[in-house]
């Protein structure tokens, strides 16, 4: 029995992966009653057309297993969407895969590619799933920070993290947590690097629709070289409010693509099938001024809540993109970045993150993230509470 026994044990790695601190803020902010500003939910509501068809492809028995790849009309919109809003070119029957989320697409995409032991860069602030992902893979992620305040590109920093085992970059832009778009530059220098060392480029659009101020989002895949090692990721969560139906895409080279669909299969089978009827009406139906109004909308969030932050003495970092924000925390009570968000939801019943969730090294401890996709009237109530610290 002894010898049984101690063959019984969690994976080397499985300690070491816990629960997001994002989930648990909302645990935490569910339980108080609180308004949650710590995970992007984007409860905000769902194109009218999108949820019409939703409800139909229901109703006509569209709810089993779609092709590996997806379904062909949700393809074709996806094609033809990246055609007209992003400059790409790409094969609906051999270069787009829709999969159970932008996560999922990560996922695949890893793990038809790399190795366990291989290196990939990540810029930081990171997103927390990406580290894990990796981690799990047993693929080693190296940190390359950005520069505060502005979180700009530091290339010297990236061509030193760069050795015999690089493997890879990934790019989130516009970014989570901090709103960083990558400039046309920064995109350059990371194009050459890439194609200089011979890496592959994992690219997270998802947030390509909120950009403010006139910034401008670009996909890598688009730069001279890089169509054949970029696999470009986005989906259609955080642009038609539907975070819970899992619907999102990939594009790669042909060469990649089936290992990569074929991963995605294993895991997850397929996203779910009535969503993907939905998904491609809303790409089908839905003016450019849908697109080109969210961020007229969400730039006025991000003015909401970035003032009430200021007004509270939590300077903001200003996003250029996505729906975050990383304010300085420093004033409020708390020994680590985790106690001054619990803190914070105590004294006023808003939730964010720890900005070390996003950090390596112990970095982050006096930043705090907050999340303004949000109907306006629970934003302003989230304003309001803060103001009144």
């Amino acid at each position: 029995m002894r010898a049984v026994a101690e063959k019984l044990h969690l994976s080397e790695i499985a300690p070491g992966l816990v629960q997001s601190e994002i989930r648990a803020m909302t645990v935490a902010c569910d339980l108080a009653g609180g308004v949650n500003l710590a995970q992007g939910v984007c409860d905000t509501d769902v194109p009218s057309p999108v949820v019409a068809r939703a409800i139909e492809a229901i109703h006509q028995g569209l709810n089993i297993y779609t092709r590996m790849d997806g379904i062909e009309s949700l393809r074709q919109a996806i094609a033809a969407k990246l055609a007209r809003h992003n400059g790409m070119r790409a094969d609906p029957d051999a270069e787009i895969l829709v999969t159970s989320g932008a996560t999922a697409g990560f996922q695949a995409a890893c793990m038809a590619l790399f190795d366990p032991g291989d290196e990939v860069v990540l810029f930081e602030p990171f997103y927390g799933y990406h580290l894990n992902t990796l981690r799990a893979l047993r693929v080693q992620a190296v940190s390359v920070p950005l520069s505060a305040p502005n979180w700009a590109l530091d290339l010297d920093a990236l061509r030193r993290s760069i050795t015999p085992r690089t493997r890879g970059i990934v790019v989130n832009s516009p970014s989570n947590p901090c709103g960083k778009i990558f400039s046309r530059a920064e995109m350059e220098a990371v194009a050459a690097l890439a194609i200089e060392n011979d890496l592959f480029v994992l690219t997270d659009e998802i947030y390509e629709y909120f950009v403010y101020d006139g910034a401008q989002h670009i996909s890598l895949a688009t730069l001279p070289g890089m169509a054949e090692r970029t696999i470009s990721i986005s989906g259609l969560s955080k642009t038609f409010s539907i975070t819970g139906w899992r619907i999102g895409y990939l594009v790669a080279d042909r060469r990649w693509l089936g290992a990569i669909g074929y991963f995605h299969d294993l895991v997850y089978v397929c996203a779910p099938a009535p969503f993907q009827h939905a998904a491609a009406a809303g790409l089908l139906q839905l003016p450019d001024s849908f697109y080109s109004g969210l961020s007229g909308e969400y730039q006025a969030k991000r003015d909401m809540l970035c003032a009430a932050l200021s007004d509270m003495g939590l300077t903001p970092s200003i996003p250029q993109g996505a729906y975050y924000v990383l304010a300085d925390v420093t004033k409020l009570p708390g020994a680590t970045a985790q106690e001054k968000a619990r803190t914070l939801l105590r004294n006023t019943g808003v939730a964010g993150v720890a900005g070390t969730a996003f950090f390596a090294d112990g970095r982050g401890e006096n930043l705090i993230r907050f999340c303004f996709a949000k109907r306006d009237e629970d934003l302003a109530r989230a304003c309001g509470l803060l103001r009144g610290l």
